[in-house]
């Protein structure tokens, strides 16, 4: 996600830099000065590119918290995972990621169920985690919830079900 990102501004960066050696100068240095700054402000980018990036982790590991935490609340749940579907990914009008979820009661009660859903990158990476609380499914019957991704997400996403108890 952000390897495209740093590619592309360090290509802008060093045209610049192309532009400044081929004869172009502010006055106030040689071309070379120009090759500095440049090289300095590439360097500068991959900083903050690495900075995003590291904030980004820091962001999916702290929604992943939250999750294990929403789903150790849950009294007397028994493992329902084989009995989630997710559907396809796509981002909503206000740029977040959003994933249908589907459950299937067995049993004969109605039950609710927390569903957790990863949100992933294409090489598998985290990228956020949420909870979906899909409550009162009628005994054998099905219900529906949507997942939200916690912020915006860019690139393709996938989504994968974590823990799911049903209650």
């Amino acid at each position: 996600m952000t390897g495209n990102w740093t590619r592309g501004l360090a290509g802008l960066l060093l045209s610049a830099v192309a532009v400044g050696t081929a004869g172009c100068s502010d006055g106030g240095g040689d071309a070379s000065s120009a090759a500095s700054k440049a090289a300095s402000a590439v360097k500068s980018a991959g900083a903050a590119v690495s900075s995003a990036a590291s904030d980004a982790a820091s962001a999916a590991e702290s929604a992943a918290a939250v999750a294990k935490d929403r789903l150790g609340s849950v009294k007397d749940g028994v493992d329902a995972k084989g009995d989630v579907t997710l559907g396809a990914p796509t981002t909503d009008g206000e740029g977040y990621t959003t994933v249908p979820v589907g459950v299937r009661n067995t049993e004969g009660s109605a039950k609710s169920f927390a569903v957790q859903v990863d949100f992933e990158d294409e090489s598998g990476n985290a990228l956020d985690t949420v909870v979906v609380t899909v409550a009162g499914v009628p005994g054998n019957g099905t219900g529906q919830g949507t997942a939200r991704s916690t912020h915006k997400l860019s690139g393709t996403v996938t989504a994968r079900t974590g823990t799911a108890l049903r209650y």
